[in-house]
């Protein structure tokens, strides 16, 4: 009998890969025997770290929500109070549509898994919490919610057009939205 191997990584490894396996074939064409090849794992490691599959995916996109929220809360919170808070949220925008398609992609998958399975909307229901409340640093309650939901709009269009996002075209849209909502 061989020695057995030491990976304290290993399910980080697996949720990872999951994340992977999800954005190169969504969450229908995932299953257990794809994210262990994908984590270079016996099929085994995976069941022994996830009693099912739904435990594998909510996992993976509780990972996601945590990872994606965390970083918006860092961005809103590096913004000195009375600073242009518009400014840092279209930055952060632009940031996301220029080098995170597969995120984009992931999200969506996220949204459709959790419109079917009521059990994944607490999920998505934490992360726009804590977006709302990253808003709320800068903007009153009702703003950061309206402000959150123009975000997700403004990003899902852009993830799915078929032209060159315009940053100009997100500026004046946050301007339009937020004229004077700088506290």
């Amino acid at each position: 009998m061989s020695p057995r191997r030491y990976d304290p990584g290993r399910r980080h490894r697996l949720v990872e890969a999951t994340l992977d396996v999800i954005a190169e074939r969504g969450v229908a064409g995932t299953t257990h025997r794809q994210v262990a090849a994908a984590a270079d794992v016996p099929l085994g490691s995976v069941t022994y770290h996830f009693t099912s599959l739904r435990d594998l995916l909510t996992s993976a996109f509780t990972h996601l929500a945590d990872t994606g929220a965390a970083a918006f809360e860092a961005q809103l919170a590096a913004i000195e109070p009375g600073g242009d808070a518009r400014a840092r949220v279209v930055e952060s925008i632009l940031a996301d549509l220029s080098d995170n398609q597969r995120r984009a992609v992931l999200t969506y998958e996220l949204y459709a898994a959790a419109a079917r399975d009521p059990s994944l909307r607490e999920i998505t229901q934490s992360w726009m919490d804590r977006s709302r409340r990253a808003l709320e640093r800068h903007f009153d309650p009702a703003t950061a919610e309206a402000l959150d939901a123009l975000i997700e709009g403004l990003i899902l269009h852009a993830t799915l057009s078929t032209s060159p996002v315009d940053p100009g075209r997100i500026r004046d849209a946050i301007r339009r939205f937020l004229p004077d909502a700088v506290r």
